[in-house]
């Protein structure tokens, strides 16, 4: 999974993050929810 941000020109071509088989912008969704989830679990929550 993508963490997102990209650095566009540098790690990918616009075209391609752009795309239409790109899920860059579900990874980053998905692993922000991933990240909330684990942190409230170790929080006790």
């Amino acid at each position: 999974m993508h963490p997102g941000p990209i650095n566009r020109g540098v790690e990918i071509s616009s075209s391609v993050a752009d795309g239409e088989q790109s899920v860059i912008l579900q990874q980053v969704s998905y692993g922000i929810a991933v990240r909330m989830a684990v942190m409230s679990m170790l929080a006790g929550q």
